[in-house]
């Protein structure tokens, strides 16, 4: 076989066993939720790094993403004479779309990072080996608490997102547009009324705005996990999880949020 097959050949092993250690590790993670011993405290302590501590910049993102919307908008708005629509247009986008992708860029930044620099500091330093020695299972005690952590914190901090997004907009309807703030959140609610509702009550803008974060929170622990335990290369090796973490993860995530809105749309009826 020609070296370059050969080389090909290779690499597209490797890239396979990635994928199939990837999907090994999050199976796990997952499964281990329902297994025994339960570590709270520490999906606690991780609840408390992955959402609490992530509230300021999630705050700053959606209210200034917000204000930039509706600016933007009303400019297009107003040569039709629509700037009453501008709250339509601000909480469809900041429900649908821009408040989960925005959120879980946010945290994939500051939390995966922080993640897969943590468990690549205790592979480097033999911690990792050190539980497997006490008979502790290390993805049960440090990737199962993130990973749940993630999945309760990321839809609560999209919410969040939206709201002041929402509240960003009405600023600018309020003091640049002129737009009195009853009309504003009249036409807020409308959009999501118009929208259409599952089982009669669940608005079908929000079960597409809270079922992506969900994911995304499952894909930033994940995948910063499973590069942090995979770290080699001492303290220079650390360094190229956490890049590879951050470019992953935001990208994966953009990626999957073209399907599962793809996916969404198929399936909820709108209007």
């Amino acid at each position: 076989m020609p070296a370059f097959l050969t080389r090909l050949n290779d690499a597209a092993k490797s890239k396979v066993l990635t994928l199939q250690e990837y999907f090994v590790l999050a199976g796990k993670s997952l499964r281990f939720i329902f297994a025994r011993p339960f570590y709270g405290q520490d999906t606690i302590q991780q609840m408390d790094e992955i959402g609490v501590k992530s509230l300021g910049i999630v705050l700053l993102t959606g209210l200034f993403t917000g204000m930039v919307l509706a600016l933007q908008s009303s400019v297009q708005l107003k040569t039709f004479g629509a700037t009453m629509y501008i709250g339509n247009l601000v909480s469809a986008s900041m429900i649908r779309e821009l408040g989960p992708v925005l959120a879980g860029l946010m945290v994939a930044g500051r939390v995966g990072s922080g993640i897969a620099a943590q468990l690549g500091s205790m592979r480097v330093t033999e911690q990792i080996d050190a539980l497997n020695t006490l008979g502790t299972d290390p993805i049960k005690k440090l990737v199962t608490p993130r990973v749940l952590a993630a999945l309760i914190m990321l839809p609560v901090l999209t919410i969040i997102n939206d709201f002041v997004g929402i509240i960003g907009g009405n600023i600018i309807a309020s003091f640049v547009i002129g737009l009195p703030t009853t009309q504003y959140w009249r036409t807020v609610w409308d959009q999501i009324a118009n929208d259409g509702f599952t089982l009669r009550y669940i608005p079908n803008d929000f079960v597409q705005g809270l079922s992506k974060p969900f994911v995304f929170g499952g894909l930033i622990a994940i995948t910063a996990c499973y590069f942090g335990l995979g770290t080699t290369g001492g303290t220079e090796g650390v360094g190229h999880s956490t890049t590879r973490t951050v470019v992953t993860t935001s990208i994966l995530i953009l990626i999957v949020d073209y399907f599962i809105t793809q996916i969404l749309l198929s399936v909820l009826s709108y209007g």
